[in-house]
């Protein structure tokens, strides 16, 4: 438990029905007393029953008429005693009944203190609260229903699962190894290696979840890569279905970076369109052309949009050789026009590359240029599988994976089995950084900023 009180309020700003200003610590209800009047003070009420009352300042003039409501821990959310103040909602009531707070003893939360208390109070493991933020976060059904599996433990238990194989594999490895019988290992390299297979087998079963998983909380960044008036923009507003970026037939239009999200199929689209690449005409130009490349080399699918109305130009030519080393779909855009460009010359090109004919004017091709964006990213998997995850989390089971491969590396080049348990020492603590087993203090600050305050 700690020993100071924290504050904050836990719902949006902005006006609506309520707003929820929340406090944990073990002067909870001491402090709410000093400001909360009802028919009985919170320390004389029993847990879990919410009391009308209101809420005075340090004059004893009213604030607001408001709900109070405490939990005791360790059954409480973040596993200290906690109050819940439900006043009107608004900035100005809120922000005053918090201020009230913290000037009688609380100290304001920092982001993501609650939920790091309730991690840190044994109310739940790393990957449960690093899933608090996912269904914050979630932008579609699939997302949440992701997000939720995560919470009640489906991801904990998977990795648990994995993680105490390798630590009954270890055990046996360094049996073998401290107290052999006349140079005999207690576990053959063949048993050794079997284990590993299988070990492996499980990890990449639980990445391929948590990939999309991460694909469900964080997108897909697709960059609209062209020269200039090619019709990049009226792509972005045709697959929004909005005029969110201005269209003109004057090149060079867009100057800066534009980025929406759209969700398809439960997954998040971040759309960026971006200046045309080409010869800059000012220096406001030259600006947005080095952010569109930026975004070239940044995102995860670059679209590569031709004007099918004339014929490809060197810049055209020279935009074809950078994005060929990237993941990418090429379209043949304004097809409601005589077309200048087909399919057959731009498979010259970049043979192999998706290609498709569409007309932003019209909306025609959208479909299907979504579904090979996701096809692209997501291949066939399906997303009713998906375990919330983050990016920190899918990297340290990539870089687990790796550790194991080097580890059957070494059993089957005969280095031995003491370069192998090293190996498999080293992914077994990849694994206790994914679950929080060992988190140091630097790891719970890069997780835990990342919340609102309040939660």
């Amino acid at each position: 438990m700690f020993e100071d009180t924290i504050a904050a309020i836990s719902t949006a700003w902005g006006e609506a029905g309520i707003a929820i200003i929340r406090l944990s610590g073990p002067s909870s209800r001491t402090i709410a007393d000093r400001l909360f009047r009802g028919v009985k003070p919170l320390s004389e009420t029993p847990p879990r029953f919410m009391r009308n009352g209101h809420i005075l300042d340090c004059q004893g003039n009213v604030i607001d008429q408001v709900l109070a409501v405490w939990f005791r821990g360790p059954k409480s959310y973040t596993g200290e005693d906690i109050v819940e103040i439900h006043c009107h909602g608004g900035t100005l009531v809120a922000q005053t009944c918090l201020d009230m707070l913290l000037s009688s003893g609380a100290r304001l939360a920092e982001p993501g203190e609650f939920t790091r208390r309730a991690f840190l109070n044994g109310r739940m493991d790393l990957p449960q609260a690093e899933s608090v933020l996912g269904i914050i976060r979630s932008r579609s059904e699939e997302a949440l229903k992701a997000a939720l599996r995560s919470l009640k433990g489906e991801l904990s238990e998977f990795v648990q699962e994995i993680y105490y194989e390798m630590l009954n594999l270890s055990a046996s490895l360094e049996v073998g190894i401290d107290f052999p019988e006349e140079d005999v290992p207690l576990i053959s390299d063949e048993e050794v290696s079997h284990r590993l297979w299988a070990l492996r087998q499980s990890m990449e079963d639980l990445l391929d979840r948590c990939t999309t998983g991460l694909l469900l909380r964080e997108g897909i960044r697709v960059a609209l890569i062209g020269r200039p008036n090619v019709g990049k923009s009226s792509l972005l507003n045709a697959l929004l279905k909005e005029a969110r970026a201005i269209v003109t037939s004057i090149p060079g239009t867009t100057r800066d970076i534009i980025e929406e999200v759209l969700t398809y199929r439960g997954v998040p689209l971040r759309i960026v369109d971006t200046a045309g690449i080409g010869i800059p005409s000012d220096e406001v130009e030259a600006i947005g052309i080095e952010r569109a490349e930026k975004e070239l080399e940044r995102a995860e699918v670059r679209i590569w949009v031709i004007d099918g109305s004339q014929k490809l130009l060197e810049t055209d030519m020279a935009l074809a050789s950078r994005i060929s080393g990237f993941l990418h779909v090429v379209v043949i855009n304004k097809a409601d026009l005589p077309l200048a460009v087909t399919e057959e010359v731009v498979r010259t090109i970049l043979p192999g590359s998706p290609i498709f004919i569409i007309s932003a004017q019209k909306g025609k091709g959208l479909e299907q240029l979504k579904d090979e964006i996701l096809t692209l990213v997501a291949g066939g998997g399906t997303l009713d599988t998906g375990l919330n995850a983050t990016a920190r989390q899918v990297n340290e089971i990539k870089t687990a994976i790796d550790s194991m491969k080097q580890a059957s590396e070494a059993l089957d080049s005969g280095l031995g089995q003491d370069i192998a348990g090293t190996c498999i020492t080293d992914a077994r603590l990849n694994m206790e950084r994914l679950i929080g087993i060992t988190s140091d203090e630097s790891l719970l600050d890069t997780i835990f900023k990342q919340f609102c305050v309040g939660k």
